[in-house]
């Protein structure tokens, strides 16, 4: 895959590339949003932890899928408010590899319950198998 950040546009806002380009053969794999939200339907008080399950969650469907981090190529995260962007985006880089996928941040009113804070979905790419 090649990551695409032009030198004729400002750089990025944080870890994130601005395109990435995908090329023939590869099989994809669209993830829906995750929430924080475990096994126990335990949903932590903080951004960070939701954001660290949103992300384990993720994983657990790469992984059945044969994918990995190193494999996303898109994330589109949901937050709740303007001040869960620092504490998002610090527990979402404990999992994005290097060089960075595309990502877009969006502040949203709200989600099916009151308690969720953030919401994270991503696109995987990866050589066809076999």
């Amino acid at each position: 895959m090649r990551h695409i950040t032009p030198k004729a546009i400002r750089p990025p806002f944080a870890r994130y590339s601005y395109g990435v380009e995908i090329p023939p053969g590869y099989r994809m794999l669209v993830c829906s949003g995750q929430l924080g939200i475990d096994l126990a339907d335990r949903v932590p008080e903080t951004v960070e932890e939701q954001t660290q399950l949103c992300f384990r969650n993720i994983e657990a469907v790469l992984k059945d899928a044969g994918f990995g981090f190193a494999d996303v190529v898109r994330i589109n995260a949901f937050v709740t408010g303007r001040e869960h962007l620092k504490g998002y985006m610090a527990a979402r880089d404990q999992f994005v590899s290097d060089p960075p996928p595309a990502s877009t941040l969006m502040i949203v009113s709200g989600f099916s319950r009151p308690e969720f804070l953030v919401e994270v979905e991503v696109i995987a790419a990866a050589p066809a198998i076999g």
